[in-house]
């Protein structure tokens, strides 16, 4: 086999695994919710608790999968986190009450978390040994593509009159479906050395100041993520604008890792993140700003086309800024990202409840992306 063959084919199955895992097992809730809040009468911040039970879950995952004693190899702990993610996706239709929605979230997050560091350590590593780094782009263009295909599967099962019990068992069937594709996929490419995750590792204070940042923008992503189309609903009442909108944000995101790794090229890992931050925050903005059907649109592909170049941004810098102990470091940046996600949704949940809107909150995610934008622009190291 052709080493770049080999190369590219890991790469789409890190790809397809991010499908799975993040844009359907962790993003499908979002367009399904307002269903479920119909259906079950949950108010947003009852909703917004069951998004942060997944963010809480992806939080711990992330600290276990840091741990140096996990028996077992990469590839056998992605396709069984793979499974539980799939697996909890088609079950959470038989759940109705808050309480089981809560379980099977945190466990999804669990799981998607540790496909996350599990992918990403190994499609990272073996790509920039191989000198072969632009395909990473291809690795993490799945969030964005997972997203794409949970719209269109809400889409679909909603103009068939489906309701949101459906929904979530297609998804997870489809998801099911991906994980003999992720098998087959790694059974083919070339493998290396992900290094050794047993090596001391330093944290300076570039590095620490990264991954506050990453937390910060899991904080100021995730409302706008969470409730684009509650938003949408509440605007619109229109089933057709809410799937669009989040195609929208799918496709974007598909196209948005290769772009911005293209301008970090060009001036830089750390400042491409701070530049996307501040994108991303006006995104945010838009979707509150009273600009109609415009706003919601820029918003939701600003949405896309910032948040996973921002994620490869953050874990590709944190990569190099601590080469020796690359899974232990992309667990921390994880996990400081899951901290964020939690907070976001109840927080805004309860101020929806309180205040009718998401303005406060929104307003106050973005200031959240400009403080994550001046934490890596204080000094250039060489990113």
């Amino acid at each position: 086999m052709n080493p770049r063959s080999g190369h590219l084919t890991l790469a789409i199955a890190g790809m397809v695994a991010l499908a799975v895992a993040m844009g359907i097992g962790r993003f499908v809730y979002t367009p399904i919710l307002p269903f479920m809040a119909d259906d079950l009468g949950f108010n947003q911040s009852t909703m917004g608790l069951i998004a942060s039970a997944n963010f809480a879950g992806y939080l711990i995952g992330a600290i276990l999968a840091s741990k140096q004693n996990i028996p077992g190899d990469a590839k056998t702990w992605l396709l069984v986190s793979l499974i539980a993610s799939a697996i909890s996706t088609a079950v959470t239709g038989w759940f109705s009450s808050a309480t089981g929605l809560i379980l099977l979230r945190f466990l999804a997050g669990v799981s998607s978390a540790f496909v996350m560091v599990f992918a990403s350590t190994t499609v990272l590593s073996t790509l920039q040994s191989q000198g072969q780094s632009n395909l990473s782009a291809y690795h993490f263009a799945g969030v964005g593509l997972g997203i794409t295909l949970s719209a269109m599967i809400v889409w679909l099962q909603s103009q068939a009159g489906a309701d949101w019990r459906m929904m979530w068992f297609f998804s997870g069937l489809l998801s099911i479906l991906a994980v003999f594709i992720v098998a087959q996929l790694t059974k083919v490419s070339s493998h290396s050395s992900s290094g050794s995750n047993n090596q001391p590792y330093q944290v300076d204070s570039t590095l620490i100041r990264l991954i506050l940042a990453y937390g910060l923008f899991g904080f100021g992503y995730v409302i706008t993520a969470t409730y684009i189309v509650s938003i949408v609903r509440d605007s619109y009442q229109s089933i057709n604008l809410e799937s669009l909108i989040w195609i929208c944000v799918g496709l974007s995101a598909i196209f948005s890792v290769g772009l911005w790794s293209k301008f970090a090229d060009k001036i830089g890992i750390l400042r491409a993140f701070c530049y996307a931050c501040l994108v991303e925050a006006i995104g945010v903005i838009a979707s509150i700003a009273g600009l109609g059907l415009f706003g919601l649109v820029l918003a939701a592909l600003i949405l896309g086309g910032t948040f996973m170049g921002i994620t490869a941004l953050g874990l590709i810098g944190a990569r190099k800024l601590s080469p020796r102990n690359p899974r232990r470091v992309l667990a921390l940046m994880t996990a400081s990202f899951g901290l964020g996600q939690i907070v976001g949704p109840t927080f805004a949940g309860m101020l929806y409840d309180y205040t009718g809107s998401f303005i406060v909150p929104s307003l106050i995610a973005a200031t959240a992306l400009v403080v994550a934008a001046l934490l890596v622009l204080k000094r250039n190291v060489g990113l």
